[in-house]
């Protein structure tokens, strides 16, 4: 038979066709799978920040980031507390669904966790599928780097990261490897406003202005200033990761999200529902700086962090998550109407709120009313200011916008005009002139909680008990293995975990995604959140 040939003209005109579609898709190697940095700080309010209108201090490598991005101005955690807030960005999920909603289920700082409440560490048996997203990134050939806090409210699993650690950096990956890798910084969190109580100011805490909620005396403008000293430093920490992307020449390229882990240092503002503690800062830069210096009124809440990130990797997200994609190839059309929040117990004290936030108005709902909205914690008492507002409200020198917070009980139910009250301080729950309003909210929420199966409603021995069968986390079946034309197959009893291998003295984790030759001695082991991992199983070739 004779065989065609296509002229040589003709196979470089389709070349050429072939890769303008390319380039017009977007499909790229650099554009299907970007490099993509977090900058993540914790205990942050949007309100201490240039590009929302705070001129009191100068932070310009985040300020440039600003201009060459996009400013969103309704980003939000889900809790107002860093490990559940973290628990939903490494798996796009709320706390309230993983059973990570309480503050903390896994210690990785303590052994005994909260032996007074009877509370050990431990890891949520997740809902099936659930897995830290970074592994989907791991499988499509990414670097994944993070460090140096994890803080999961679950023990981290080894699929998620080449390397998590103080050291990480992007430079350790392979020549051309595409990275994602998350920075987060520390300086600024809430315990730095006492440990940093006596540093050097960057500002006058005569110049920095006191919201409504707060007197106005000596302690509280000093714990102020201390904070915006503190983003200061986290400004320079952020221009030292900024000037090595540039100096790699990867700045221009690359996606580069800011973002606070939720809200505020400060009482009233951590642990708290009230935009304080929820609302976040948050500046994404896209590749060729597109749309900078724009700002989205969109809402983004952390569940929507790991969907967008596999999206914008080419990737599409597991149908387990219950956040979007908000940006990316699998960006959904339809945005998100409502965030919704949740706080539960903060180390030995047990409460539990629910809240609603719609594009106007915030419903919060207590299912303790017996208990203040200014939780006794003792962690939190080792801050000037919150042992000052406790002593003004005792000897009653604080106004009602001052103490409401502080009150011993609070309202079963609170509803806030966010646009004409901004500080929630006027609660309108009561006035018959806002029943519709209190009514649908109130509905959403109710729904919310049925749909997510919001675990906070079973009290937390219980949810241990299932968890851990004699008090122990259960242990994962050993795997099974299947030698076949040459090539060794691994299988788990438990469908949804992750299998993973290694060779020699290799101390990385490689995911198993295909069969392994028979020639060739590793370990495997498989894992799960919720779960001890496999005894690991060792094949020697010889």
């Amino acid at each position: 038979m004779k065989k065609f040939r296509f002229p040589v003209f003709i196979l470089l005109i389709l070349c050429v066709i072939g890769c303008n579609e390319k380039e017009k898709s977007g499909e790229t190697a650099q554009e299907s799978q970007p490099n993509i940095i977090w900058l993540v700080a914790e205990d942050q309010s949007p309100d201490w920040f240039p590009m929302y209108g705070d001129s009191t201090m100068r932070l310009p490598y985040i300020e440039m980031l600003a201009r060459d991005g996009v400013t969103f101005e309704n980003a939000y955690s889900p809790a107002p507390v860093c490990s559940p807030a973290r628990s939903a960005i490494i798996t796009g999920m709320y706390p309230t669904t993983l059973g990570t909603h309480n503050m903390r289920t896994y210690n990785a700082y303590r052994k005994d966790n909260q032996p007074q409440v009877g509370i050990p560490s431990y890891s949520p048996i997740v809902p099936d599928g659930v897995k830290m997203f970074t592994q989907y990134l791991r499988e499509k050939g990414y670097y994944t780097s993070n460090g140096p806090k994890e803080d999961y409210n679950f023990e981290k699993m080894e699929a998620a990261w080449d390397d998590s650690s103080k050291e990480h950096h992007w430079s350790k990956r392979r020549v051309g490897q595409p990275f994602f890798s998350v920075f987060n910084f520390s300086v600024c969190h809430e315990s730095q406003i006492w440990a940093r109580g006596k540093d050097q100011l960057f500002i006058s805490p005569s110049k920095v202005t006191i919201p409504p909620y707060f007197p106005d005396n000596d302690t509280i403008r000093h714990d102020l200033a201390v904070n915006y000293s503190n983003l200061k430093r986290l400004d320079n920490q952020i221009g030292q990761i900024i000037n090595g992307l540039k100096t790699d020449g990867l700045y221009e390229n690359s996606i580069i999200f800011f973002y606070g882990d939720h809200g505020g240092p400060f009482p009233r503002h951590k642990r708290a529902l009230y935009e304080t503690g929820t609302k976040v800062p948050m500046v994404i830069k896209f590749p060729k700086n597109k749309k900078a210096g724009s700002t989205d009124d969109r809402f983004i809440s952390f569940i929507d962090l790991a969907p967008t990130v596999l999206s914008l990797a080419g990737i599409k997200p597991p149908k387990v998550m219950q956040g979007v994609a908000q940006f990316g190839k699998f960006e959904v059309e339809r945005k998100p109407k409502y965030t919704f929040h949740s706080s539960d117990r903060f180390d030995a004290l047990y409460d539990r709120l629910r809240a609603v936030r719609s594009e106007r108005y915030k419903y919060i709902k207590s299912f303790d009313t017996s208990i203040s909205h200014a939780i006794s914690n003792k962690y939190r008492q080792q801050m000037p200011m919150m042992r000052e507002l406790r002593r003004l409200y005792n000897e009653g020198k604080l106004n009602e916008e001052q103490s409401s917070w502080l009150h011993p009980t609070k309202p079963e139910e609170e509803l806030y005009d966010l646009q004409k009250d901004p500080y929630e301080l006027n609660n309108l729950a009561d006035l018959p002139e806002m029943q519709d309003t209190l009514t649908h909210l109130r509905q959403v929420l109710e729904k919310w909680i049925f749909e997510t199966n919001d675990l906070g409603r079973i009290p937390e021995d219980e949810l241990m008990a299932k968890w851990l069968p004699d008090g122990k986390q259960e242990q994962l079946p050993a795997l099974e293995m299947e030698v076949k034309n040459g090539e060794i197959r691994l299988i788990s009893k438990k469908p949804d975990a992750t299998i993973l291998w290694r060779q020699g003295k290799d101390s990385l984790w490689n995911i198993y995604t295909k069969p392994l030759p028979k020639d060739v001695s590793f370990e495997a082991k498989s894992e799960r959140i919720g779960y001890l991992d496999s005894e690991v199983l060792k094949v020697d070739s010889d």
